[in-house]
């Protein structure tokens, strides 16, 4: 089984001997390394063999939306996953602009933590509910017209308002009695005919901004 190489950039030691220990008890999941700053995590990027980052915002140097918006064109295929105490709207939309493939409370639980690293590798977009129930309250409720009548089936537009919701795969296959797997596949149906490629991208393509 290959497993899921993660990488932590948290200046908070506490944090980052937690983190480490939570994914220490994950079969599927290595532990690579953690940096204490993003300077740090940058100067040893190029050498570094892995899957996902933990990215915190708010380090001393760079920061952790420039860290994620230097590191991401050099390896596109890294997926970086937000994890701050920061819930502030503008944050989370420049940090999903950077590059940023999810973004995460520091109070999630160790569960939702590990699901979410499991998500992001399969195409997902986790967001800490909270963070999601921000980014849906900025759009309206009303389709845009840049999607049309019928694009998506019914089972489809259920998926993608319980993903708005903040959602993990994992949670809707229990809500819907379906499969994991069984979600991933509406999830890649609808990105594909939405013509997006994340979560975000697909709210937005549905809801138009609020006023």
């Amino acid at each position: 089984m290959k497993k899921i190489k993660v990488v932590i950039v948290e200046d908070d030691q506490e944090i980052r001997k937690l983190v480490e220990e939570i994914l220490s008890y994950e079969p599927d999941i290595e532990f690579v390394r953690s940096y204490s700053n993003g300077d740090n995590f940058l100067k040893a990027f190029n050498e570094i063999t892995c899957d996902v980052v933990l990215m915190d915002i708010n380090m001393p140097g760079k920061n952790g939306i420039e860290c994620i918006a230097e590191a991401k064109p050099k390896k596109p295929e890294v997926q970086f996953l937000i994890s701050t105490v920061f819930e502030n709207p503008q944050y989370i939309f420049n940090a999903l602009c950077s590059g940023a493939t999810g973004y995460l409370i520091k109070n999630t639980t160790g569960d939702h933590l590990v699901a979410a690293i499991r998500e992001v590798m399969h195409g997902g977009s986790p967001m800490s509910t909270q963070i999601a129930r921000l980014v849906v309250s900025s759009f309206t409720a009303k389709p845009t017209g840049g999607v049309h009548d019928g694009q998506l089936t019914t089972r489809e537009k259920e998926i993608l308002d319980l993903l708005a919701g903040g959602l993990m795969y994992k949670e809707i296959a229990s809500r819907k009695n379906i499969s994991v797997e069984t979600v991933r596949k509406h999830a890649r149906n609808i990105y594909e005919k939405l013509q997006v490629t994340t979560r975000m991208e697909a709210i937005q393509k549905v809801y138009p901004k609020g006023q």
